[in-house]
């Protein structure tokens, strides 16, 4: 569970989150919708402790993320994954390296053990025979596959994913959706995607949470955002999302045959 409480945060005077509070179940994926600047970023931030709150809490599973330090906060992020914008893979480094960094830094399992994981969760992401490329001898989609293995690698029960496919085409955006869904199922991880993919990612969460003006002006699972009266929603939300709507129910039977 992850219960965040009247957030309030600023930067140089300008208010970005306003007094934030959303509980996130455990288990479930949420995704955080809005325009740029509303603090989806911001407020990832603060679940991963790499920010501090003006005021107001985050607690993840009965912890203060907010006042933890030291050891207690390392042991706490051992249990998230992080998928950034951009990857950020080491490009002096291999992709089995880069998805192997983790385990080498924070376990103290063995280089087989840490070699079979690795290879484990490169097939996992489709990317069995790029281990020993670099980051600029692959493709955009491929340094995302590559940086959610490293972030899945040791089998976080929190990720938090941070516009996963901002620079792809659509059809590989909608690839990476599609692996991250597919990862959920595998591993059942409590799932926050910061994204402004609408209507594709509705196809692969519960529920959706949109941020406006500092605060979560409105949140239900994905029809029910589609359906919503606030003007503030529909406008954002679209035409796009009501065609998907419409079609939903023919996209859910070919899944399922």
């Amino acid at each position: 569970m992850i219960e965040v409480e009247n957030l309030h945060k600023s930067f140089d005077g300008n208010k970005v989150l306003r007094g934030l509070s959303i509980k996130i179940k455990k288990g479930e994926v949420i995704a955080l919708i809005g325009g740029s600047g509303c603090g989806k970023s911001v407020l990832l931030k603060h679940m991963a402790g790499l920010m501090r709150p003006d005021q107001g809490h985050v607690i993840i599973d009965g912890n203060n993320v907010s006042t933890l330090k030291g050891k207690k906060l390392t042991t706490l992020r051992e249990g998230l994954g992080f998928l950034f914008q951009g990857g950020a893979l080491f490009d002096s480094m291999t992709v089995f390296e880069n998805v192997a960094f983790p385990l080498k830094e924070k376990t103290r399992l063995s280089d087989k053990l840490i070699d079979e994981r690795v290879f484990h969760e490169l097939e996992n992401v489709g990317l069995s025979g790029s281990e020993h490329k670099y980051p600029s001898q692959i493709s955009g989609g491929m340094v995302k596959r590559a940086a959610l293995a490293r972030s899945l690698v040791t089998d976080p029960e929190t990720m938090l994913f941070d516009e996963p496919t901002t620079g792809l085409d659509p059809v590989i955006g909608l690839s990476i959706l599609n692996l991250i869904s597919s990862c959920h199922r595998r591993l059942s991880f409590t799932g926050i995607i910061v994204t402004h993919e609408i209507p594709r990612v509705f196809e692969i969460v519960g529920r959706v949470a949109m941020l406006h003006d500092g605060v979560v002006r409105a949140e239900g699972s994905p029809k029910e955002m589609i359906s919503s009266s606030d003007p503030v929603v529909r406008s954002f939300v679209g035409e796009d999302a009501e065609a998907w709507s419409l079609c939903e129910p023919e996209r859910s039977g070919s899944q399922d045959q």
